[in-house]
C-alpha cells in the first residue's frame, strides 16, 4: 500500500525562534497587531510503500528521529494518509 506522510516540524516552544521573532516583529510593524507567537518551521512530504497505516507511521517515525529532526531544539508531527488509486 502507498501512503503519504506529511511531517511538521517546529522548533521548540523553550528554543528562540530568530526567525520567527524577526517577522512577528514585521508583522505587528507593518500589518496588525493580533498576531502573537509566530514561529517558522519546515514540512517535509514523502511517499512511502508499507503494509499498513502503523507500519508507515512507524517508518516515518523512526526517519524523523535518525535523520530529519534535531530532538534537541525540534519537535515535529507526523500525518499518514492512504493513497487511493
Amino acid at each position: 500500500m502507498e501512503f503519504i506522510a506529511k511531517i511538521n516540524i517546529l522548533p521548540r516552544k523553550e528554543i528562540l525562534d530568530p526567525q520567527g521573532k524577526a517577522v512577528n516583529k514585521i508583522i505587528s510593524q507593518l500589518i496588525v497587531n493580533q498576531i502573537y507567537d509566530l514561529r517558522i518551521g519546515k514540512r517535509i512530504e514523502l511517499t512511502i510503500n508499507a503494509s499498513d497505516k502503523i507500519n508507515a507511521r512507524t517508518i516515518v517515525d523512526d526517519l524523523c528521529k535518525k535523520l530529519l529532526v534535531n530532538s534537541i531544539t525540534e519537535s515535529y508531527e507526523i500525518e499518514i494518509k492512504e493513497l487511493l488509486n
